[in-house]
């Protein structure tokens, strides 16, 4: 009678475990996720198949495989290309990293600014960064809506160094690292003359800062300041295009701090350096 309980009870587990009678597999997929999206990048895998780097608004950085997108007259069309804005579902499963894309729907395409050096090694900065700060599957709206507001500048061919400019300076914000940009982090004097970089203190003044601290000019720090209070439309319908070489070094401080908390050089910033005379120019 023992025996005949145990083979009853297991017979129950597996038949509550089986598809179609209630149950569920560890590593079955889960109900179809709806989300709007940003393409970040994509690698070709197998013969035809993508895997996709994508940002969900609703769910953060996520990865997944889009079967069979690479081959002719794939249902995704042109929805996976970097930096779509789009309307994409997805499956995913408990046991596996990568999730199952379905279905992309695109809202918004910036494949025009891919002729342009420039403005596209922006993006592909854009869209470096965003990958390398975010933790997978944690929403980040702020980030969001500043990457989008970012290829949105560039289509408008708005001038790249002022667009760049305010892209790092708010994602280091939102990543908590932004320096006191108005006093000295170490004595708390206002910051009127040139600045120094301190990892460990922040900006520091002439009096507190050491040798070999990267020096912020006097003419950078207003223009900082302004990128962390107004608006991106404001800037460029107010500054001029001389404001480029200030704009430039702003987004380098910021970018070296990326660098510095990532543990690792961006890959597209290199693009930007070959012919840094095409920033001055867009």
């Amino acid at each position: 009678m023992a025996i005949l309980c145990v083979v009853s009870s297991r017979s129950e587990l597996a038949a509550r475990s089986a598809p179609g009678r209630g149950g569920r597999r560890a590593d079955s997929p889960m109900p179809a996720t709806e989300s709007e999206a940003i393409v970040l990048r994509g690698f070709p895998l197998g013969e035809g198949d993508l895997l996709v780097s994508f940002f969900s608004r609703t769910h953060g950085r996520l990865r997944g495989v889009a079967a069979r997108a690479r081959r002719p007259k794939s249902r995704f069309g042109g929805t996976l290309e970097p930096l779509s804005y789009i309307r994409i579902w997805f499956y995913e499963r408990e046991t596996r990293d990568l999730v199952r894309i379905n279905q992309c729907e695109l809202i918004e395409s910036f494949m025009e600014v891919q002729s342009d050096f420039a403005a596209a090694s922006a993006l592909a900065l854009a869209s470096e960064v965003t990958e390398a700060v975010l933790a997978e599957k944690e929403p980040a709206d702020a980030n969001f809506r500043l990457l989008l507001l970012t290829a949105r500048a560039m289509k408008a061919q708005a001038r790249t160094d002022l667009v760049l400019a305010y892209f790092s300076l708010w994602t280091v914000r939102l990543g908590g690292w932004l320096p006191q940009l108005d006093r000295c982090g170490r004595c708390g004097s206002e910051l009127n003359e040139r600045a120094y970089w301190s990892p460990a203190q922040g900006l520091v003044c002439g009096r507190c800062h050491v040798p070999g601290q990267r020096a912020i000019s006097a003419a950078a720090l207003p223009v900082a300041r302004r990128i962390a209070t107004e608006k991106l439309e404001q800037l460029i319908k107010e500054w001029p295009r001389s404001h480029a070489p200030v704009e430039r070094e702003v987004q380098e401080f910021m970018l070296d701090i990326i660098e510095q908390h990532i543990e690792k050089s961006l890959r597209a910033r290199k693009m930007l350096a070959v012919r840094p005379e095409l920033s001055l120019e867009t």
